[in-house]
């Protein structure tokens, strides 16, 4: 009998990218990653609040559920497709745009744990986002990272 081997699934993650007009301008809201590699970095590291659909779940339940674990909020009102896009590295990510209001400081983002400083045995908890706020879209486009600026199209 030949050896079995494990089928490796590609990742897929869904998000929801909040907008909200101010005047003539478009806001989006984009969270900066937390943890140690991400402390030090700004333009190129924000990110549209998601994460991995579960086995079964529908993406944009999924993408409802990521936004509140990682902010606190529940996001309303009507969702707009903006479709797929695959990441550099390799995750295909869906996204949805709903207009909506929130206060950004009223984070409360879930947490995540892992070794740190690398190979020391020490485990400490990170937020998923360490913080949140509202960009105009250019200025967004200069925050995001690389692979989600299609998004903001």
């Amino acid at each position: 009998m030949g050896a079995i081997r494990a089928i490796s699934l590609p990742k897929t993650s869904a998000g929801v990218l909040l907008f909200r007009r101010s005047g003539k301008n478009v806001e989006v809201l984009l969270g900066h990653p937390g943890g140690p590699f991400w402390k030090k970095k700004d333009h190129g590291a924000w990110t549209i609040p998601k994460g991995l659909i579960a086995f079964g779940e529908a993406p944009l339940g999924a993408a409802k559920r990521e936004f509140e674990e990682e902010t606190g909020y529940r996001p309303g009102g009507d969702f707009i497709a903006l479709g797929h896009a695959k990441q550099p590295g390799g995750k295909t990510v869906h996204v949805w745009a709903t207009e909506d209001d929130w206060n950004p400081e009223e984070l409360k983002s879930n947490t995540f744990k892992m070794e740190w400083p690398p190979r020391s045995g020490k485990y400490q908890n990170f937020p998923e986002l360490d913080r949140a706020s509202w960009f105009q879209t250019e200025e967004a486009r200069e925050r995001i990272l690389k692979g989600q600026s299609v998004f903001l199209d």
